[in-house]
């Protein structure tokens, strides 16, 4: 083999190997990022929410070479469905209550990982502008959703608008108002439905998300759901399977969204403390 030939099959060899090699390299990374990639499921929440994960996100990369991927879901009842199927690992959209009951309409082993954040609701009133103005026999809107219709009693009950039997648990209905001195008419409706009502009856528990979707001002709420020991069913947190709850890629992605550039992009994006950081929260 003349010299000039054996140049070219070292040259074809070279480029053979530099193929190969960047082809396996290639590989190995794309393994590694699959192996460091979170499916987390999510429901809108538009630009403020997606001003908060996008702080988590790049929390995770930077720190824990974690590529978090957002699922988004449409109805409340998906996110935990694609959980436990496994076709998402995580997801963050609810609250202890609601997961209590999903769990048990479901037969689930859902679990949280971490809390995230609380959304207080309020009681509105386009009548009056104190809890105290309410008359007798007046009419207040509430969720007719099971776990949000137990949040909005417990308004009501640290109003002073009325007394909860708390025996049957977490979740309340109004079979378990004890004492009612107003004799309020307390009326279940739809909770999206609910800021309609509002102009035709005396005041209302409205959900912080459709009370901003319904533009109903800050002005209009006489009352605040206030942070004290009823509130930790009603904070939100990143949810797992029961199986992976201690797994460390899971829960370094906790740790992503529990950080001080986390917190301060919520407080924010609600100045109005419509979202509150709830991983420090000391209920009394």
């Amino acid at each position: 083999m003349s010299e000039r030939n054996k140049k070219i099959l070292i040259g074809i060899f070279i480029v053979i190997f530099i193929i190969v090699a960047s082809v396996f390299i290639e590989k190995s990374r794309s393994t590694k990022e699959a192996k460091n990639t979170v499916k987390l499921g999510l429901m809108p929440g538009g630009k403020q929410e997606d001003a908060i994960w996008k702080q988590v996100k790049a929390n995770a990369k930077k720190e824990y070479h974690i590529n978090l991927k957002f699922i988004n879901f449409t109805d409340g009842d998906e996110p935990n469905k694609a959980l436990t199927s496994g076709e998402i690992d995580l997801n963050a959209f609810q609250h202890y209550a609601y997961l209590s009951s999903w769990n048990k309409a479901n037969h689930g082993d859902i679990v949280s990982i971490g809390d995230t954040i609380i959304t207080p609701i309020h009681l509105y009133s386009f009548k009056y502008k104190k809890v105290s103005e309410i008359p007798d026999s007046a009419t207040i809107a509430i969720p007719n959703d099971a776990s949000n219709e137990s949040r909005a009693l417990y308004v009501l009950k640290n109003a002073g608008l009325i007394k909860l039997d708390k025996s049957n648990g977490a979740l309340s209905t109004i079979k378990d108002i004890t004492s009612n001195p107003k004799k309020l008419t307390i009326k279940e409706v739809d909770a999206s439905q609910i800021p309609r009502t509002l102009t035709s009856i005396d005041a209302a528990v409205i959900n912080y998300n459709f009370a901003i979707s319904a533009k109903i001002p800050e002005k209009d709420s006489i009352y605040k759901e206030p942070l004290n020991k009823d509130s930790a069913q009603w904070i939100n947190f990143i949810a797992a399977r029961k199986k992976d709850k201690n797994k460390k890629l899971y829960k370094e992605v906790v740790k992503a969204y529990e950080q001080k550039n986390v917190s301060e992009i919520i407080k924010k994006e609600y100045p109005d403390g419509g979202e509150i950081p709830a991983w420090n929260l000391n209920l009394k």
